[in-house]
């Protein structure tokens, strides 16, 4: 059976002193049910692991029922495939046509691309000297002053889109890309 490379995201780990999980743990709560070549990036919660060829939504809602059933935590989860991680680390916006910081950059993932109505609601205007850009299931970000500042956060995205929103800095979405490689060598 064919097997395939994802990302696993998860919303709020270890964020403030709460949902507190070492990811000794939950590598061995994912390799326990039948994930892979499991292997964490940093403590906040991502996840790179081979699995037989499976819708993401599906493998985003196994991994949240163990959570919930072998550590009772609920934790929103979003699972990509590689190549669309890939694909968002090679057509960032910001570095494409203005070459900005990396410090300054972040990637919102969506649990599904948005709306477009919702999208269109939103004023970019009213946030600058931050901006954004939605690609997908993808929001580009540029933070100057720094994520911790902005209003542009994971409440917000959810908030204006009705969808799961976890965002990760672009030194982590290129770690990801990485290992992710790695990973898919095993697959």
């Amino acid at each position: 059976m064919a097997r395939e490379t994802y990302i696993a995201i998860l919303r709020g780990i270890n964020v403030s002193g709460s949902n507190m999980l070492k990811m000794p743990v939950l590598q061995k709560l994912l390799g326990d049910a039948g994930f892979e070549d499991v292997k964490t990036y940093i403590q906040s919660g991502n996840v790179i692991f081979n699995y037989k060829a499976s819708e993401t939504e599906k493998l985003a809602r196994l991994i949240e029922k163990e959570l919930n059933d072998q550590l009772k935590m609920t934790v929103p989860v979003i699972v990509l495939d590689l190549e669309t991680v890939r694909k968002v680390f090679e057509h960032n916006p910001f570095l494409k046509s203005r070459n900005e910081e990396n410090a300054n950059l972040h990637v919102t993932f969506l649990s599904d691309s948005p709306d477009l109505e919702k999208v269109s609601k939103i004023e970019t205007e009213k946030y600058l000297p931050d901006e954004f850009i939605f690609s997908g299931n993808a929001i580009y970000l540029f933070c100057p002053d720094g994520y911790g500042k902005t209003k542009l956060n994971n409440n917000f995205f959810e908030n204006k889109l009705k969808q799961k929103a976890t965002t990760r800095n672009w030194k982590t979405v290129t770690e990801l890309v990485r290992l992710g490689e790695e990973v898919a060598k095993n697959a």
